[in-house]
């Protein structure tokens, strides 16, 4: 069955802010919810369908993928479809909480309280920073996929405290000012009743515990900085802006907070004699004036060796000739682009006299006599835009 676009699914635009497309996803939860359609299976799908889009359009790296290359650019990340009516609950409880009335619309409708769900985010540390790697691949490397080891510096877990940021000895303490829930609340009053506004705890970062006695190898933050090698294996087919997500191999957070992610970004290097565009690439060939003339066979650079192409006798300069999939394979498995080869003829702008006077008697024969002479030429490109038109 063809999957819906994850837009027309929430019913927001391309151009929909991290806001709209939250709001969209929470008035679909709380209208397909199995709860309020108890038996409806119709119901139930969609609640489902509409778990899945959030997921991926909330999240930039999975929705700018998901913009680039539609349903296939999920392949190979840690996205998933949602089956278990739990699993969506677990994935995105908080963005149903926190409507700043003494409660959640997750604790009104779904049930639970906020004070355990903070409690419960307080006590995994700060989230990690991501990083970003760029990496420079020739064509050849493209064509193949390559695995490639690369270098960087990040933080990791701090050994001697085991990432708690406390002393040996020591311990995590309940943070006094929000009594271990990671966030203080503030009761405000007014003609139009009772407010609450809930904010982190500035004294724990949210983590509802503080070091009492920092580890003296981290000072208190539970990590420290190192340089690595990680493995990364490209597919064939990428292209200059494809990025790949290494899931929790950027900086470990502090104190035993989730790693976030590498993001490494793909770049093109320039090639010496191919040009790329799209799944094809590009190959101009210069033929000397005999070559052009009687034909012949002529060896000819690709993507992984040399290849003999035929050349009929007579050939024009601007003439385009095709190498069934010698180009790019497809990112998404497809198909394998072509080698598309402009013909050009080598004009000498040197000559012996003796080879001025073979032009001059080549110029006296009719058959060297052009029948029409263009004003105008075409260029590479618009020849190789008339083949694929």
């Amino acid at each position: 069955m063809t999957k819906r676009d994850y837009y027309e699914i929430l019913g927001v635009s391309k151009n929909a802010s991290g806001d709209e497309i939250k709001k969209a996803y929470r008035k679909l939860a709380m209208q397909y919810h199995p709860d309020r359609n108890p038996g409806n299976k119709d119901a139930e799908e969609k609640f489902k369908e509409a778990a899945e889009a959030y997921e991926v359009l909330s999240d930039p790296e999975k929705r700018r993928r998901f913009d680039q290359f539609g349903h296939a650019g999920m392949k190979g990340t840690d996205f998933r479809e949602y089956t278990d009516i739990n699993d969506i609950f677990n994935s995105f409880r908080d963005i149903f909480s926190g409507s700043g009335f003494g409660g959640g619309i997750f604790d009104d409708f779904f049930g639970g309280s906020t004070s355990t769900r903070s409690r419960r985010r307080g006590s995994t540390g700060q989230p990690g920073s991501d990083l970003r790697v760029n990496l420079k691949l020739t064509y050849e490397e493209i064509a193949a996929g390559v695995s490639k080891k690369i270098k960087i510096k990040r933080h990791k877990k701090c050994g001697e405290c085991n990432g708690t940021g406390a002393d040996k000895g020591s311990s995590l303490e309940t943070c006094s000012a929000c009594n271990g829930s990671g966030e203080v609340r503030q009761v405000s009053r007014s003609v139009f009743g009772q407010f609450v506004n809930i904010a982190t705890c500035s004294n724990c970062s949210g983590e509802g515990k503080v070091v009492k006695t920092p580890c003296l190898t981290c000072k208190g933050d539970g990590r420290l900085a190192e340089e690595s090698t990680i493995s990364v294996n490209i597919p064939a087919g990428v292209s200059n802006g494809n990025y790949l997500t290494l899931r929790g191999e950027g900086n470990v957070g502090k104190r035993n907070g989730p790693a976030g992610d590498i993001v490494v970004v793909i770049e093109e290097k320039s090639h010496e004699v191919f040009t790329r565009n799209g799944d094809d690439i590009i190959y101009e060939l210069y033929l000397s004036i005999p070559e052009a003339i009687l034909g012949g066979e002529v060896e000819v650079p690709t993507l992984n060796g040399r290849a003999k192409i035929k050349i009929d006798a007579g050939i024009s300069p601007g003439k385009i000739l095709r190498m069934k999939n010698k180009g790019f394979p497809n990112l998404n498995g497809y198909k394998t682009g072509d080698q598309l080869i402009y013909v050009n003829v080598f004009i000498p702008d040197k000559l012996s006299p003796k080879e001025k006077e073979m032009v001059k008697s080549m110029m006296e024969s009719p058959n060297f006599s052009p029948k029409e002479r263009s004003k105008k030429t075409k260029s590479i490109f618009e020849h190789i835009k008339d083949v694929w038109n």
